[in-house]
């Protein structure tokens, strides 16, 4: 007996030992791994919008952006051919691959957008594309086959507000007004190597003042949480200070201290893109790509698809109801209404039998147990 419970007591103390070990790991904290695996094999997709006057110097920020060319086939309109030209939306899709990582990058391009004298609801077209692409996704979203929707919503626009002038214009005003309710904006200074540096920053404090003036609604940064560690806290509180970003483009590699650089060459010196003290290049790039892209796709799919998603549903169900009122349906007669016509019935058969009685009382009489009472009653 002895030797069995030692026994007993060390295959306990061996399970409860392998126990311990097993509950240290138990496998599930490799999800992240499984989901980057899922999702680097997937593949990415983005789709950035461009939207300013011509020769600001958007096809050439995005190039730099991205490293790529995507307006290799473009063609430059003469100034006649401008006279005429109305916005139109162009679309540029390049598959793009770093470390293994691919992302689709669909650039949609908004030529000729406030390049006409009169540009009253020039941001007609833009917004009905917006529209156009959240009416296509929710209609594959609806469909039977969701396993392979295709996201061509809008993630984010990049506004190019002119460095000429003291603040925004009322087509800028006008334009973000239109849009901010159903894309992120992020507003830029175009061609920022015209300014000095307290220039640039006087016209980003009068910006910033005319948004919160007109109520315009630009893209938020999130809240950073409190478990982040201190590099990127202090990259998001340079980031929510930039804004507007002070941007500067160019596919020109030009000789700087002995090194080759992205910059413009001007006769009083080089003025270099990724050269923080000229320009905010790199922190826009950073918060575009490096840090905020997942964020721009959240919100758009969260909160600019859902009120679109929910405007759509309340107008289906409306034109519904009222097409239902319009087909006059057989109505339902209330509950009260069968009892009166069953009573009606009721008298007019009771009538009737009293007519038959009066007319030949003998065959009734014959059958009663007791006619003194039906004698007394006729």
């Amino acid at each position: 007996i002895f030797n069995l419970t030692r026994h007993n007591s060390d295959n306990c103390s061996f399970v409860s030992s392998l126990f311990v070990q097993e509950k240290q790991y138990v496998g599930f904290a490799t999800l992240p791994n499984q989901v980057h695996r899922k999702s680097v094999k997937k593949g990415f997709d983005f789709t950035l919008m461009v939207a300013g006057e011509s020769g600001m110097g958007k096809s050439t920020l995005v190039n730099s952006l991205f490293l790529t060319d995507l307006y290799k086939d473009r063609k430059l309109l003469n100034a006649e051919e401008r006279i005429n030209q109305t916005v139109e939306i162009i679309k540029h899709t390049v598959d793009i691959e770093e470390k293994g990582v691919k992302l689709k990058l669909t650039i949609v391009d908004t030529p000729g957008f406030g390049d006409a004298v009169n540009n009253n609801e020039c941001w007609k077209p833009i917004t009905d594309y917006i529209d156009q692409q959240f009416e296509q996704y929710f209609r594959d979203e609806s469909g039977l086959n969701r396993k392979n929707i295709q996201d061509n919503r809008v993630h984010c626009c990049l506004y190019f507000i002119p460095p000429f002038g003291h603040g925004l214009r009322p087509v800028d005003v006008e334009f973000m007004k239109a849009l901010h309710e159903k894309v992120n904006i992020i507003p830029l200074i175009a061609k920022a190597d015209c300014l000095t540096p307290n220039e640039i920053k006087k016209l980003k404090d009068r910006i910033r003042e005319e948004i919160d003036k007109f109520g315009i609604k630009v893209y938020q940064f999130p809240e950073c949480d409190s478990d982040e560690d201190e590099e990127f806290k202090q990259l998001d509180k340079e980031l929510k200070e930039c804004t507007p970003f002070a941007v500067i483009g160019s596919n020109t590699v030009v000789e700087a201290r002995g090194q080759r650089v992205r910059g413009r060459l001007y006769p009083w010196g080089i003025v270099e893109v990724e050269n923080q003290s000229h320009c905010d290049f790199v922190k826009l790039r950073n918060m575009l790509i490096r840090s905020h892209m997942h964020d721009l796709k959240d919100v758009t799919c969260d909160v600019h698809y859902e009120n679109y998603r929910a405007q759509c549903i309340q107008e289906m169900t409306s034109k519904l109801a009222q097409d239902n009122r319009m087909e006059s349906p057989i109505p339902i007669l209330p509950l009260s209404t069968p009892d009166v016509e069953t009573e009606k019935l009721i008298k007019m058969k009771d009538e009737e039998v009293w007519r038959i009685i009066f007319r030949r009382p003998q065959y009734f009489y014959a059958e009663l147990p007791s006619s003194n009472a039906w004698n007394k009653k006729l």
